[in-house]
């Protein structure tokens, strides 16, 4: 529901608290979580606000999901924020980064995780939970591919940054894996699906990469500043704002077209996914979720 006055359209504040009240939980889980698992999570980047930011963008992308249906896209995401740390600012060369990606493909095929290890410690419980959802059997080969495509993205993105090699804006997008987005909108896929059989995989991981790679160049608008102060690659380095902004809403529209096909069988996920795009389009006008080092 939405309410008109002086300044448009908005929603109305009672759907805006309800869904504020599910990110505070959110947000509790996921201060527990970094408690649990501070191998990951105690860098100062890590800051209160990140957790609420992140939970926030959970819970307005899918209001219709209750806090519990909203868990594994919190846990997954808060995880690929601790990978993603670990792989470009702990990792100090690129074999610690191929050690880290070998450890998580292991834990995801089912291997124990590394005794003292929290990366792998947390990825092996997500991968627990996620095993006894019944859409698994199916799913799970995706969650598992999904991950891969994260890390071979980020592995490229470490040679980029490394070598010094600017990729062409094409490269750069194509490497949108490294988002993670796909990867984390798996397993809550899996965390939402009833039993019986999974229909329209082929065309719900296509649009979940259309979306990643419009969630893409939004963070790089965004993350420009901090990008710059922490030596990450950003596509305001390959091509001027005018021409980003340009690609985002004709990378926009075609996630919209691969969306509407799938909106009938699938209108929770699908809505989900487009409000994840919109969420960022308004959130990286004025935020980031990472504090500062």
């Amino acid at each position: 529901m939405t309410v008109q006055n002086g300044a448009g359209a908005r929603p109305a504040a009672t759907e805006c608290g309800i869904v504020c009240a599910g990110a505070g939980r959110a947000q509790r889980e996921m201060s527990r979580w970094a408690e649990t698992y501070p191998g990951l999570f105690s860098a100062k980047p890590f800051d209160a606000a990140l957790y609420s930011t992140l939970s926030l963008a959970m819970a307005f992308s899918g209001p219709w999901f209750t806090p519990e249906q909203l868990r594994l896209a919190n846990k997954t995401s808060l995880w690929a924020f601790g990978l993603d740390w670990i792989v470009d600012y702990v990792a100090t060369s690129r074999a610690e980064v191929e050690d880290a990606a070998r450890r998580c493909r292991e834990t995801a095929a089912g291997a124990p995780p590394v005794p003292g290890d929290d990366l792998t410690r947390m990825l092996a419980d997500i991968r627990d939970e996620l095993a006894s959802s019944p859409a698994f059997a199916e799913l799970g080969p995706v969650w598992r591919d999904e991950l891969e495509r994260m890390l071979d993205g980020m592995l490229a993105e470490w040679d980029w940054k490394s070598e010094k090699v600017a990729p062409s804006f094409e490269e750069y997008l194509g490497n949108a894996d490294n988002l993670g987005f796909s990867f984390a909108f798996a397993a809550h896929w899996i965390h939402v699906t009833a039993g019986g059989p999974v229909a329209d995989v082929g065309p719900m991981r296509e649009a979940s990469w259309a979306v990643q790679r419009v969630i893409r160049l939004l963070n790089d608008l965004g993350t420009y500043e901090r990008d710059l102060a922490w030596g990450d690659l950003n596509a305001l380095l390959l091509l001027d704002r005018a021409e980003v902004e340009r690609r985002i809403a004709g990378l926009a529209a075609r996630s919209r077209e691969l969306l509407a096909p799938l909106r009938e069988a699938h209108p929770e996920l699908a809505g989900y996914m487009e409000r994840q795009m919109d969420f960022c389009a308004g959130f990286y006008q004025a935020g980031d979720y990472w504090g500062s080092l």
